[in-house]
């Protein structure tokens, strides 16, 4: 097991099994000879707490998605101070813009504890790009949602209440469109969630405090259960 553990990503991968297929929502908006196609192509494993998907200068091999777990999108740290882009929960699929550009990654993608991911070839990501329709129009709102998320990201982090910015990490990581896989509940340590957002654990606490007696949110034993997703999206741009 700790030899397996220790092989690289990419040759610890599997045949993805009927009950994941069944859980990748593009999937399923394909015409069903695409959809037999593609499921045998696309291929699963297992990473380990810190281990990177994605790194920086990188030429992408995959269209990634996370099944179970939780990742980070991320700068190289040693440029200077070390920036988190966004938390990527389940159901989230990523990096479609580097894939059409074909241009290295800008970014790091790493694993914030135990996760299953899933990678389709990028060959195969451009041959539906060019011939199914139904393909085509999921990428576009992908991007056009994903456009919409940084630039909310980007005006909240000028602000400095630590309440908003746990409020905006939250929303963002419940957006329905980009990781519909999530639902209403979140399973994610207030440890981890400091780290997506720079902040300690105590702090974080303090925040989804705030936000429960706001009926916002409920803390639940081993996450956080969102109440109003739209109430949290008014605190993310009225605090």
């Amino acid at each position: 097991m700790a030899e397996a553990a220790a092989a690289p990503l990419h040759r610890r991968v599997r045949a993805a099994t009927p009950v994941e297929l069944q859980g990748i929502a593009w999937l399923q908006v394909l015409d069903d000879s695409d959809r037999e196609q593609i499921a045998s192509q696309l291929r699963v494993a297992e990473a380990e707490p810190g281990e990177l998907l994605c790194r920086i200068g990188r030429a992408p091999t995959y269209w990634f998605g996370v099944l179970a777990g939780l990742l980070k999108m991320n700068n190289d740290a040693s440029t200077g101070a070390m920036v988190t882009f966004t938390g990527i929960p389940p159901g989230a699929w990523f990096g479609e813009g580097t894939l059409l550009k074909r241009e290295p990654y800008r970014y790091n993608v790493q694993a914030l504890r135990k996760s299953v991911v899933a990678g389709l070839p990028i060959d195969s990501f451009q041959r539906l790009l060019d011939h199914s329709i139904p393909f085509n129009r999921f990428v576009m709102r992908q991007l056009n949602e994903r456009l919409g998320q940084f630039i909310a990201a980007r005006e909240i982090d000028r602000l400095n209440d630590p309440d908003v910015r746990v409020a905006r990490s939250l929303a963002s990581l419940f957006h329905p469109v980009l990781y519909p896989g999530v639902g209403t509940m979140l399973r994610i340590t207030q440890q981890e969630l400091g780290m997506l957002v720079g902040l300690s654990r105590q702090r974080v606490n303090e925040a989804l405090h705030t936000l429960q007696r706001r009926a916002l949110i409920r803390i639940e034993y081993g996450g956080v259960r969102v109440l109003d997703l739209e109430g949290l999206q008014r605190q993310v741009f009225h605090s």
